[in-house]
């Protein structure tokens, strides 16, 4: 994708050094575009734990670059096994994040120390190239879903599309998942509206989605995240669609918290309600997402405070409750796969189900 002209990816080596990683903070956006250099797995813990990256598989790929860089200053066995445990912990929802380091071990174990940096960079960059060609077809299989709302609409028809936390390039490699689909419907002259959720408490909608489509010049209306019933009812959403940070072998969702409550007010109002993820989100081994899903739960003051830019254009966050009042911050809510009209993968759309799931993925999906 790109900005301003230029074409970025939202991970990418260093061209002068060939060895450290570059990423966006994504803490400064959308008021300030910062390239952060991340050259141990320290940093690289730091940005997952902080935030400077998110996205799932932007995650998961970033991990990959911090364990290449962890053997850098040391390849033995006992440093690849820490650094590995280490980076894996930083998120526990994501599951592209132990998927990342999983393949990332499962290459690099049977060589000796003299031979893991090199590979490892191998890898991590392989990671990257495959996660930019998922999101691509992701697109290319949720277009369609776009194209045909627009057959049942006037020529020229505005489509509301509406939309929960950040899904976008940002959150990926390239392309996105959700905001895929919705780039190349712009791009093929179809129009479409979204209504960008804000996603409080990190108001990744608001920041993220709103920098990513404006940049893209797509049309688009933030909202606050309490809203999007009152627009379906009035109908005036097409239909939602959303990333995931987890996807279990039955079809349930982990996202952000509140897509739970999109989920309900499309079922109430019988609109569309998609979920776009490459098939490393796919947790094949935990069937129960309620049940068996990890939920992050972040700290009070992302609750407590929020971040903005102030009338002399200074970043700054300022306290929002009142002084004692305590807060709990769970990151994410998991969506019953019975909420979920498909799910839109690099290998087309299914079912939010097991049968579903195991039609796309034969090799992948447990035998019993």
């Amino acid at each position: 994708m790109k900005i301003n002209g230029v074409p970025y990816r939202s991970v990418w080596l260093n061209e002068k050094d060939g060895w450290s990683v570059h990423i966006f903070d994504q803490t400064r956006l959308p008021f300030s575009l910062d390239i952060l250099t991340l050259t141990t797995p320290d940093e690289v813990a730091q940005a997952i734990c902080t935030m400077q990256v998110r996205g799932a598989p932007l995650i998961g790929a970033v991990a990959a670059y911090g364990l290449a860089l962890a053997l850098r200053q040391d390849a033995s066995d006992n440093s690849l096994e820490n650094q590995a445990t280490m980076l894996a912990a930083t998120r526990p929802t994501a599951i592209n994040l132990r998927w990342a380091i999983d393949r990332m071990l499962t290459c690099l174990r049977p060589l000796t120390p003299e031979q893991r940096v090199a590979k490892a960079y191998a890898e991590a960059g392989a990671i990257c190239d495959e996660d930019a060609a998922q999101n691509e077809a992701i697109g290319c299989h949720g277009l369609q879903i776009i194209r045909d709302i627009a057959k049942t609409r006037p020529a020229g028809a505005q489509i509301n599309i509406l939309t929960h936390c950040n899904a976008g390039w940002i959150a990926t490699v390239d392309w996105g998942t959700a905001l895929a689909p919705i780039y190349m419907a712009h791009d093929e002259g179809l129009n479409v509206h979204v209504w960008v959720d804000e996603t409080r408490p990190r108001n990744q909608g608001a920041a993220l989605t709103a920098w990513e489509l404006g940049s893209h010049g797509v049309p688009h209306t933030v909202i606050a995240d309490n809203a999007g019933g009152h627009l379906m009812q009035h109908g005036k959403v097409d239909m939602v669609i959303v990333g995931t940070d987890r996807v279990t072998r039955n079809g349930d969702v982990a996202n952000k918290i509140g897509t739970y409550l999109k989920a309900l007010a499309a079922q109430d109002n019988t609109i569309p309600f998609w979920v776009a993820l490459p098939s490393t989100t796919i947790d094949w081994t935990v069937a129960d997402g309620v049940q068996e899903i990890p939920i992050e739960e972040r700290a009070a003051s992302e609750i407590t405070h929020v971040a903005g830019r102030d009338p002399q254009g200074t970043q700054t966050t300022v306290q929002i409750t009142p002084d004692g009042s305590t807060a709990a911050n769970p990151a994410f809510d998991v969506t019953p796969a019975r909420l979920v009209t498909g799910l839109v993968t690099e290998r087309g759309c299914c079912p939010a189900t097991a049968e579903g799931l195991r039609t796309l993925f034969p090799e992948s999906s447990p035998s019993a």
